[in-house]
């Protein structure tokens, strides 16, 4: 009878590990989409020789020592598990403003970019000889994309995997722009690219000028969003050291005010980050 039971068991496990175990094939194609995603936010944070893993596994920890210092604090479940799942999403809220600031930071660096470019291709370098001298001419934050590029068309002599992987160290909606302009002047030739690059060193100049502007204009929006998103939780922590607060947050009506009340917060904060900030240029060329 033993045995039996511990067959059962068995089998139950198995079953239960068995789509970590054995994904169907969608499940693989969803988790390398998830996977492709956190390494392309690293990429755009700077952060491109951290670890996927190790990140996750520092916001698996982050969680874990949120919801161990609430629950020691006040003593109510609700909160410490609502800090522990703030506590798991931090990292990835840092990783995001981190990504936007790093973007934000280069998005006036790139004009630069393409201006050097245009000086190599006018003093008669080929253009994986203009790409690989931005590895030291370009703005410190970009070269480390360019040296990867030179690197790669050392080894391989290929310039359009060089110039794949170098999208994929960037990130980058624009430098997706720059790089796929001169894939087309290589694949295709012609005389056409010092005008072509002319007017897309303008053309970014003036869409950084305008984004700059507007969204020094709205930075009040995100900041007062994040205001009110914090202020009312550090309350209820506050109120919930005291002993007649935490009991009546352990109860079950409670509980439900404290869950309403995340969701109200959360839908409230994403409407204000909705209204307070530009849409990010999408990767069409990734």
């Amino acid at each position: 009878m033993s045995a039996l039971l511990g067959l059962a068991l068995g089998l139950g496990l198995t079953l239960c590990a068995s789509p970590a175990l054995w994904p169907r094939p969608e499940r693989l194609a969803e988790a390398s989409v998830r996977r492709r995603w956190l390494r392309t936010m690293l990429a755009q944070a700077g952060l491109d020789r951290v670890p996927a893993t190790a990140f996750l596994a520092t916001a698996g920890i982050t969680g874990v020592a949120a919801f161990a210092v609430l629950h020691a604090t006040t003593g109510v479940v609700v909160i410490a598990v609502t800090g522990g799942a703030l506590g798991l999403l931090a990292p990835f809220i840092v990783l995001s403003s981190r990504a936007r600031r790093h973007r934000r930071s280069t998005r006036t660096m790139w004009p630069d970019v393409v201006d050097l470019l245009l000086s190599g291709v006018r003093a008669g370098l080929g253009l994986p000889d203009a790409l690989g001298a931005l590895a030291h001419s370009a703005p410190a934050p970009l070269r480390h994309g360019f040296e990867g590029f030179e690197r790669d068309f050392r080894v391989h002599a290929d310039f359009g995997a060089a110039l794949d992987r170098a999208k994929e160290r960037f990130a980058d909606p624009t430098a997706d722009r720059i790089l796929e302009t001169l894939r087309m002047a290589r694949e295709v030739g012609g005389n056409r690219l010092g005008v072509v690059l002319r007017s897309l060193s303008a053309q970014l100049r003036t869409d950084a000028a305008i984004r700059l502007e507007v969204e020094a204009r709205q930075s009040w929006v995100v900041g007062a969003a994040r205001i009110g998103v914090a202020a009312p939780w550090l309350v209820l922590v506050l109120l919930a050291t005291r002993p007649e607060a935490a009991a009546a947050y352990n109860s079950s009506e409670g509980s439900l005010m404290v869950a309403i009340g995340l969701i109200v917060t959360i839908v409230a904060y994403r409407v204000m980050l909705a209204v307070g900030r530009l849409p990010e240029p999408r990767r069409w060329f990734a």
